[in-house]
């Protein structure tokens, strides 16, 4: 199981951090759409380390798909085969509101803009004519001069965030990885995702299931200090995510969905040093890994380990890199066992 975790820090601290992480024996690195560039870090960190490096995630709809495939191509090439673009819609109001962007029929929208893509791609690759015809997007001019110089690697993968079953589906059709979001569980992957996923390629008639790149909400500690921290930033966290209607999916398969419009209205209201409160140690427990490192290692095993490729490990607060260190170490020695096993 390779182990990942996310970049958030300002660019000129992302060759040092990504230096220290893979000391720490993580095995990429990813970058997710906040209030940062979500691919300048990447070239940061292809630049000074050799961690695995994709987007985690980059939002679709604001972008042409020939933009996107412009930069995955350049990272792919100067990363020396080491980028997945990983893909997502987010929600309707960011969207349309945060990026004056349109949002129609998400899904739709989501396989045309990955289809063209590696249309895009196979022009770029093979030399076949770029002639992609859909609703929302349309490609049918390449001349010599834009098409990228060729490079010795693939072009890079297209990985899926998906978290509802309509676009977990579509991520099992024609996604080359699926990104879980870290607002899941266990019983959420067995019950929801993994069977969407398989319907999605059994459609496809697919001889190879895309992978699966699970995502989880971390809280580890060591001291009473650090206990305090990270409780704090993973109710935090969770109590965000749970307030958006499109995440209640996630808290219906535990008989918690009336937990939703409560967060909703907290946050509607401002009220946001309210909404942690909501969030239950059994909801904590049960949507992130909670514990010392050695119980988080094992936790992230136990969880993830029979079904996922990679993990993604998404801590909401400042954790020192020695205890993430801690956690690489346990899970290596966790993971080692469950394979003798």
């Amino acid at each position: 199981m390779l182990l990942d975790i996310g970049i958030t820090t300002d660019l000129s601290l992302v060759p040092n951090r990504v230096t220290e992480l893979a000391s720490a024996g993580f095995d990429g690195v990813f970058t997710a759409e906040s209030n940062r560039d979500v691919f300048a870090p990447l070239v940061l960190a292809a630049e000074h380390s050799d961690l695995y490096c994709y987007t985690n995630i980059a939002l679709a709809f604001p972008r042409s798909p020939m933009l996107l495939a412009c930069t995955g191509w350049d990272l792919q090439n100067y990363s020396q085969g080491k980028m997945a673009l990983g893909l997502g819609s987010q929600i309707k109001p960011h969207i349309e509101k945060r990026y004056s962007a349109i949002w129609q029929r998400p899904v739709t929208q989501m396989r045309e803009a990955i289809e063209s893509i590696k249309a895009i791609f196979e022009c770029w690759s093979e030399g076949s004519e770029l002639n992609y015809q859909g609703e929302f997007y349309k490609f049918s001019l390449m001349t010599p001069i834009f098409v990228p110089d060729s490079m010795p690697w693939k072009p890079p993968p297209v990985w899926l965030a998906a978290l509802g079953p309509l676009m977990t589906k579509l991520a099992g059709e024609i996604s080359d990885g699926v990104l879980i979001h870290p607002f899941s569980s266990r019983k959420f992957l067995d019950e929801v995702t993994i069977p969407a996923l398989t319907d999605g390629a059994n459609k496809a008639a697919r001889e190879n299931k895309p992978k699966l790149i699970a995502n989880s909400i971390v809280c580890s500690y060591r001291s009473d200090e650090e206990y305090e921290k990270a409780i704090k930033g993973a109710k935090f966290n969770l109590a965000f995510y749970g307030s958006t209607p499109s995440y209640k999916v996630t808290l219906d398969v535990h008989g918690w969905g009336d937990m939703q419009p409560v967060l909703n209205r907290l946050t509607k209201e401002g009220r946001w040093d309210e909404i942690s409160s909501v969030i239950t140690d059994e909801v904590l427990h049960t949507l992130a890994v909670v514990g010392e490192p050695s119980e988080v290692a094992s936790q992230l095993v136990e969880r993830f380990g029979d079904v996922a490729d990679r993990v993604g490990l998404s801590i909401p607060y400042d954790a020192p890199v020695d205890l993430l260190a801690e956690i690489v170490d346990h899970v290596k020695l966790s993971s080692s066992k469950q394979q003798k096993d």
